[in-house]
């Protein structure tokens, strides 16, 4: 069963993190996100870019992923 710190390295292994949170029960997973990648984009690409860096597991390993992600200067503003 894939656990939620595997998710989390998932991500931190693919893309430039200041943060990442994730929590999940095996299958469906939150996951708060803070990059400087996302910096100019709306939600939609940010989510975009998430779903890029995770790849082909997002077909095969992680069943359901709900996010919000943020660049540096919102979350410390959060």
């Amino acid at each position: 069963m894939l656990t939620p710190e595997t998710v989390k390295s998932y991500i931190e292994q693919s893309l430039a993190c200041e943060f990442v949170d994730v929590k999940g029960d095996g299958q469906h997973f939150e996951a708060v996100i803070v990059s400087e990648v996302f910096e100019g984009k709306n939600t939609l690409k940010q989510h975009q870019i998430v779903y890029n860096a995770l790849g082909d597991k997002m077909r095969t390993e992680i069943h359901a992923l709900s996010m919000r992600t943020f660049t540096p200067e919102k979350w410390k503003s959060t």
